[in-house]
Order: structure tokens, then C-alpha cells, then sequence
């Protein structure tokens, strides 16, 4: 794939293309045993030849057969695997060494697989021509260039031309942009023997621009400033960017003092006013640490298949900007995958690197990322998750800001819609329905032992919760035990007799989809009562443990891709499902357990309920209660008082072995 093609490849997921082991050829694994042990960098290939993943590892070999024997335990593997048709690998020196052609290697072929940008625009960055006799400032998309230093990647494009025209209020330099710029610098790249003599030679030929003449340029077009000088005002231009205010701050107070001294009062005044432009961005800073930290904090929030990355660039223990990024990959890959993969890319593109980035999860090439950030840096740099304290409550902020701001990117594009249409449609094909299921209804059921059993039924329209539609059902029959295939099939009769068919309110057609939230033996009691009523609905059943589609068509339950906008779908309607029921349950088991906790006790009756209610105020001041403080209450002996305690115990201890079977209890009201 060419380099200068950045649309990356999309596997035919549902390839049969012949496997080597097919063609009389060796197999994946085969051929992989034959791989060294070295360092290096993996390519995996589909059928057309196209990498749709590129990974780094220490040992080629043992990390290759992780993906073959599918011992990596990430969701996308099997999938990734079963479009594998071959492989390429590249031996380096060093485990650094394979994380630096790693990143080249997936910027030359953007592999489907692989966590990059979701857009493939470039981010804005500020850059300084360096290498010009006098450089200038530029806002720019360009990929980098030699000569030219780069600040950013900026996501907010009106952010880095704000600070570039803040940034030439504190400190005079040229603008790429410039004629008079533009003129000079072929002047001087056709004259290199003038250099050093510049500003008297522009002096004699050149002419002003608009800036110089209203103060916001330095003259370099007509000689008005040496280029010592004008290199000092690049230098601290560069430490502006890069967030170093306070050495820009003593800078200009020296030479404002200086100014002053020699009466020079006009230039004295020009530097207290850069002085002010720089002071007064600290009215700005909504985040700052008490110590002069530089650290970059690294947010991530995580949709299905889609996720956001907000990192906050805090220098000399000021937030100096902040950037948003959507990324094309999101809980269908490992957080630490994600992370890492972002942490990679971004710091691929920026020059600007901190003494410290903190990132949300525990990266196992931790060590190997500070020693590539350190190589970039010319200085030490970890990466470490935080723990407690204030980087970790302002990690949570910059997670929050990722999640705000990967919603205003699904509400921009539309990618919500976009993502539910593509969600029906591929229902429609693995399920072999004959239409787009348009309406969804989902049952599941809820119960302790038998006890309280109930029934939820939720309803997704166009591919969203219909809650004006969302019915739940007390089951009727008695059960002496937790009996999935008779509530199912009671549940199912209800809503589907010819009562209820004909019912406005449940809607008078048959649904397109109907889901059942369990396996085999839930789907069987769905069938069996359908076929009874003489009705022919299109039926499934989601399993939890492995998120299995099972279909009556098949005894091999339907596998829908991992982070595949159908599994989503099906997952929210089979979790909303879960929530309604359990809900219901609760507040039915609650309220039984709040009538009879004090009404079942003899000689409690209303007068005495009321007054103890009244002394507490509250069941869980009651059940924290002695025999004693409960008698203190008027009107309550210690019989009594000892039968209510003694009660509460007892109800507390089958509360909590209730917790312990996993199914929370609920505080009990009188």
C-alpha cells in the first residue's frame, strides 16, 4: 500500500479464502515456528496480501504463537486470526529499536486492526522554520519537516491560531505567511554569503511590512534588528510553546530594568506590555499544581467501537492547552492496547515532550515508551499511572473531557445514526430475517428461589429504547423454585394472547425481532409457546457468558463480530432488558420485606409500628438499635422490644446471605 494512501485496509471479515495448510502449503503455525527469537516487528496479512496489524515484540517467535494458539486472551484475536492468510516479520536490535519501526511501520500502512486517529486529517501544530536565517512561526498541517520544530498536534484549530497571535504580542517575530518574509528569505538563500551581515544588507535594500510598521513585527525585512537579537526572540518563542513562561517572565524583567536604566523609558514600556500579555494568562488557568511539574495527563473514554483521548499539557504546574482526539478502535480493543497505541502516535507527531505522562492503566512497555520518549527528549521521561492524590483526580478530569468530547464528535457526524442503521442491517443478514427489525422486543426474567418472579419487556424502536413501550409482567404461576422455562413461556402468552395482540398499547403487529435473554433452553420455552398461540415471530437468544446468538435455524449459535455495531445493539437491548427486570424485582421484594418486617412481629401493631417509626426516623437507625434503646420508645415493653431486635437480626443475616449469592439487598422499609 502506498505511504501517501492513509485510508486504512478493511479486511473482508467473512474471507474463505484458502489457508496455506489448504494449498499443500505450510501452515500459519508451522511457518511461525521457523521465526527467531530476536526483537523485532510482526506484520499479519489477509488473503490479498494487504497488513491489516502490525505489533512490536522481544521475542518474535513466543509472541507470534500467542496469536495462533489464541492464547492472547483480547477480544479481537480470534476474529483477526481467522482472516490471517500470512506474515511478515523484521528483525531490529533492541526491543526500543522495534518500537521505533513499529510506529513507521504503521504510519506507512494504517492496518485495520491497529488504534489510530479516526479521522485522517493531520492535526494543526505551530512550527519555527529554524533552519532560515531568521525563522519564522507558522500554523501548519504540513508533516514534519527538517529544519522546522514542531508544537503541538493542536485539535482545536482556532486554539493554535489564538496562540500564535498571543504569542506575537509577548515576543516580536515574523509570520510564515509574510511577503516581505517570503521575499527576504530567497534573498537570502540566494545571497548565503550575506548572512552574517543581514540586517545592515536589508537595511539598504528592503522595505517594511504592515506589522513592523503597527509594532507587531521586528523589522526583519528592513534591517531593523540583527540576527542575534531576532534569535533570542526565537528562543524564548520556544520556550513559550513549550510552556517554560517563567524564564520568558525573568528574561523580559531583566531587560526591562536594563531599559529603564539607560532611560530607554519608550522600549521599556513596549517589554512591560509583553510582560502584562504573559501575567495575564494565568487568569486563564482553570488547572495548576502546586509544584512547578511538567506532565502531559492522558484521558481515555471508550464506546464499542469508537473512543476519545483528551490529554492535558501541563507545564511549569500550568495547564497550558488541552487537546481532543476520537480514535478508530474502542472497547474492541484492550484498554491497554488503546492506550498505548494512542500514547505511540501522539507522541510520534509533537516535539513537545514532558518529564512525565500519565496515562489511566498499567502499560507493560512502560519502560520501553520513557526510554523512546527520553531519546526524544534529551532528557528523562517515565510513563506511569498515578494512583492517588492529585494526578490521578485530574486523570479522571481529562477522562471526563474525553467522554464529552467523543459525544459532541457522535453528535456532529451523525455517527450514532450512522452506527444504528449499520447495526439493523447486519442484524438482518446473520439473523436471515426478511426486513430490517424495526422493532425490538426483549423478555427476561428476575427471581429469588421462586420468590417474587417477574418479567420485563423492553422495546427498541428504529434501533433505540422505546420506554412509552417498556411493560413488565408479575409472574402467576407458583414456582417452588427459580423456573426460566415456565415464566418464559407464561410471560410470552401474556403478551402475546389475542387480548393483548389487539391491545393498542402494546402495539398491534407482531414485533420484527424477538430476543429472549438467555441460551438453548430459554429459546426452546420461546418457540414452544409461540408455536401454541399459532404465531410466527422471528425469534434469538443471547447468552452472557459468551455472547452467542442463538437462532432456532441452527444448533450452532450465530457468532456476531466482536465490537461489530449488530452485537451492540443486541447487548443493549439484552442489558436493558436485565435492568428493567431487576428493578422491578427489587422494588417488589423491598416492599414485602418493608410491610412484613414489623407487621409479622406479635404485638407490634399500627399504634406501636408507628411510634418506633417515629422515635428512629429511619430502618437503619432501628436496625443498628439495642434491645434496650428500643425499649426506651413509650408504649413498648422489653418483651417487645426484644422480639423487634431479635427480628432485625434475623432479617439482616438472610440479607446478607442473599449479597453473598450475589444479589443485593435491599434496605427494607416500614
Amino acid at each position: 500500500m502506498s505511504v501517501k494512501d492513509p485510508a486504512p485496509i478493511t479486511p473482508d471479515l467473512g474471507s474463505a479464502a484458502p489457508r496455506p495448510e489448504d494449498l499443500g502449503m505450510p501452515s500459519i503455525a508451522e511457518q511461525v515456528a521457523q521465526v527467531p527469537t530476536s526483537p523485532g516487528c510482526y506484520l499479519w496479512k489477509d488473503s490479498k496480501g494487504e497488513v491489516i496489524y502490525v505489533g512490536k515484540a522481544k521475542n518474535l517467535r513466543s509472541r507470534m504463537f500467542q496469536y495462533v494458539n489464541l492464547t492472547d486472551d483480547r477480544a479481537k484475536i480470534p476474529l483477526m486470526m481467522q482472516v490471517v492468510r500470512s506474515f511478515d516479520y523484521v528483525v531490529v536490535g533492541s526491543e526500543h529499536e522495534a518500537l521505533l519501526l513499529e510506529r513507521n511501520l504503521i504510519e506507512q500502512y494504517h492496518p485495520y486492526f491497529n488504534v489510530d486517529f479516526r479521522d485522517d486529517k493531520s492535526y494543526p501544530c505551530i512550527a519555527i522554520t529554524e533552519s532560515d536565517v531568521f525563522p519564522a512561526i507558522k500554523y501548519t498541517r504540513e508533516k514534519h519537516k527538517k529544519g522546522t520544530r514542531y508544537f503541538g498536534p493542536y485539535t482545536d484549530a482556532h486554539a493554535a491560531r489564538a496562540t500564535i497571535d498571543t504569542l506575537r504580542k509577548a515576543v516580536p517575530v515574523c509570520v510564515a505567511n509574510c511577503a516581505e518574509w517570503k521575499r527576504t528569505r530567497r534573498f537570502l538563500q540566494s545571497h548565503p554569503d550575506d548572512a552574517a551581515v543581514a540586517n545592515m544588507v536589508l537595511a539598504e535594500r528592503g522595505r517594511p511590512c504592515f506589522d513592523y510598521h503597527v509594532g507587531r513585527g521586528p523589522g526583519v525585512c528592513c534591517g531593523a534588528i540583527s540576527t542575534v537579537d531576532y534569535a533570542s526572540n526565537i528562543r524564548q518563542v520556544e520556550k513559550f510553546l513549550s510552556g517554560k513562561r517563567s524564564e520568558i517572565i525573568g528574561e523580559l524583567e531583566e531587560q526591562m530594568a536594563d531599559a529603564a536604566a539607560n532611560l530607554e523609558f519608550e522600549r521599556a514600556a513596549r517589554l512591560k506590555h509583553r510582560l502584562e500579555v504573559i501575567n495575564g494568562l494565568d487568569d486563564k488557568q482553570q488547572v495548576t499544581f502546586p509544584t512547578n511539574v511538567s506532565l502531559d495527563l492522558v484521558g481515555i473514554y471508550r464506546e464499542e467501537t469508537i473512543s476519545a483521548a483528551c490529554v492535558f499539557v501541563v507545564r511549569e504546574g500550568r495547564t497550558i492547552r488541552t487537546s481532543e482526539f476520537i480514535l478508530n478502535k474502542g472497547m474492541d480493543v484492550d484498554e491497554e492496547e488503546l492506550v498505548g497505541g494512542f500514547v505511540k502516535r501522539y507522541y510520534d507527531e509533537t516535539a513537545d515532550i514532558p518529564a512525565e505522562v500519565d496515562v489511566t492503566v498499567d502499560l507493560a512497555d512502560a519502560e520501553v515508551l520513557g526510554e523512546w520518549l527520553s531519546g526524544k527528549r534529551g532528557l528523562s521521561c517515565h510513563v506511569h499511572r498515578p494512583q492517588r492524590g492529585e494526578k490521578s483526580h485530574l486523570l479522571q478530569m481529562a477522562s471526563r473531557n474525553a467522554h464529552h468530547a467523543l459525544n459532541r464528535y457522535m453528535v456532529r457526524t451523525g455517527y450514532a445514526d450512522d452506527r444504528t442503521n449499520q447495526a439493523l442491517l447486519q442484524l438482518e443478514s446473520a439473523l436471515a430475517l426478511d426486513a430490517p427489525p424495526m422493532r425490538i422486543e426483549c423478555f427476561d426474567i428476575s427471581t429469588l428461589h421462586g420468590n417474587f418472579t417477574v418479567a420485563s419487556m423492553v422495546v427498541f424502536t428504529n434501533g433505540r429504547p422505546d420506554k412509552g413501550q417498556y411493560r413488565r409482567f408479575k409472574i402467576r404461576a407458583e414456582l417452588d423454585e427459580a423456573n426460566d422455562f415456565v415464566s418464559m413461556q407464561e410471560v410470552l402468552g401474556r403478551r402475546y394472547g389475542p387480548d393483548r395482540m389487539a391491545d393498542e398499547r402494546f402495539a398491534k403487529s407482531a414485533p420484527d425481532l424477538l430476543v429472549v435473554d438467555g441460551g438453548k433452553p430459554q429459546l426452546t420455552a420461546a418457540m414452544t409457546q409461540l408455536s401454541q398461540l399459532g404465531l410466527d415471530i422471528p425469534v434469538c437468544g443471547l447468552a452472557k457468558s459468551d455472547e452467542e446468538v442463538f437462532v432456532p435455524w441452527d444448533d450452532t449459535p450465530v457468532v456476531l463480530p466482536s465490537g461489530s455495531a449488530s452485537l451492540y445493539l443486541i447487548k443493549q437491548v439484552r442489558d436493558e432488558s436485565h435492568r428493567f427486570a431487576i428493578t422491578f424485582h427489587r422494588e417488589l421484594r423491598t416492599k414485602a420485606q418493608s410491610v412484613s418486617i414489623l407487621d409479622d412481629i406479635e404485638g407490634v401493631g399500627p399504634k406501636r409500628k408507628k411510634a418506633i417509626m417515629r422515635h428512629f426516623g429511619s430502618m437503619k437507625r432501628l436496625r443498628s438499635a439495642s434491645p434496650e434503646e428500643i425499649a426506651q420508645v413509650k408504649g413498648v415493653p422489653d418483651s417487645i422490644a426484644q422480639a423487634v431486635w431479635q427480628e432485625l437480626r434475623a432479617w439482616g443475616e438472610e440479607a446478607e446471605s442473599v449479597r453473598r449469592d450475589g444479589d443485593e439487598a435491599q434496605e427494607p422499609e416500614a
